[in-house]
């Protein structure tokens, strides 16, 4: 996809950071926390998933798909970031079972082409946006770094070859590398069509008084994490000490179930319908919460919002803005 010019906006003096993904949740919330810490941006976003809207006007911003090595290469020697941020990904795990060829192309070989651009340009780290994913069901629960991954679908394979990647370009002294495996993470301003944002679909469908539909009988668990506490963490790991390699859990450390979370969103949007169930989806997880020691010692980070604040955030977001909802 051919790439539009930059916008222009903090001076080249500041420091440089290139968010792959900034157009999209989670990406768009570290590119204003990064333009607040006095960061020179570029956003790189196909805006498959992302909107343009979601780009601050004082970002830089370029229209690129991450599997175009090209395109890719062009822009990170015009802009020669020092951290790059990796949030640019294939997150549904519905498809990559139907098309795990798409899921390997973008998570695996477009996370590859970010990771050479970076190597290309001496970046000094990246930071990549992993997954609770890799884990697959646990057998003990918070999970911990130290825990062995097993992922049971395909994304969350591909998240997990691509920490591959990272390991062993550090080992070979060519960048250095953050991983960061979040749980759920959620806020306002995420989407509500897609899988991974079921705070944002509850609250859409509550708000609009329609069935809510839980698959299997509400007793999956997930940990919910706060998009805030999620760019703090990001920011951090971008920060901190040097070193080769870092694998760090970002998440809360608690089960939440699905009848649980339901109960909260319905508190908050005045809901008193019950859930309608389905089946269980191919993949999904039964439980899951993690353990984040890694986090809280190297980088003293801790989550600071919890699950009510968070989903009345969210409800309170999709009521000021109920376009963003639909």
């Amino acid at each position: 996809m051919a790439a539009v010019g930059y916008r222009h906006g903090v001076t080249d003096t500041a420091p440089r950071a290139l968010v792959t993904g900034g157009a999209g949740f989670i990406g768009s919330h570290l590119v204003d926390r990064l333009l607040a810490d006095g960061h020179s941006v570029c956003v790189v976003d196909d805006l498959s998933t992302g909107s343009a809207g979601n780009v601050p006007s004082d970002a830089r911003f370029q229209r690129v798909d991450i599997c175009d090595l090209a395109s890719l290469h062009e822009v990170f020697a015009a802009f020669r970031p020092e951290v790059v941020f990796h949030a640019a990904a294939q997150t549904d795990v519905r498809r990559s079972t139907r098309e795990p060829d798409f899921d390997a192309r973008v998570n695996v070989l477009g996370g590859l082409n970010v990771l050479r651009a970076a190597v290309a340009v001496g970046a000094r780290r990246i930071v990549y946006a992993s997954s609770a994913a890799v884990y697959g069901d646990p057998q003990r629960l918070p999970v911990s770094e130290a825990d062995p991954p097993h992922p049971i679908s395909e994304y969350g394979t591909s998240k997990l070859a691509f920490e591959h990647y990272l390991g062993a370009y550090a080992a070979r002294g060519l960048i250095e590398h953050a991983v960061l495996r979040y749980a759920n993470v959620y806020g306002p301003g995420q989407r509500a069509d897609g899988e991974a944002g079921v705070v944002a679909i509850f609250a859409r469908q509550m708000l609009a008084r329609e069935p809510v539909t839980i698959f299997g009988d509400g007793t999956k668990t997930r940990d919910y994490v706060y998009v805030s506490d999620v760019a703090e963490a990001t920011i951090r790991a971008a920060a901190g000490p040097p070193g080769r390699g870092v694998v760090a859990n970002i998440g809360w450390g608690r089960e939440i179930s699905d009848l649980e979370l339901f109960r909260e969103v319905a508190a908050a949007t005045g809901y008193t319908k019950g859930p309608t169930h389905a089946a269980d989806r191919r993949g999904d997880i039964a439980r899951i919460s993690l353990d984040a020691a890694v986090a809280r010692r190297i980088w003293d980070w801790r989550p600071s919002v919890p699950l009510r604040d968070g989903v009345r955030h969210v409800v309170e977001g999709a009521k000021a803005k109920p376009e963003l909802a639909r």
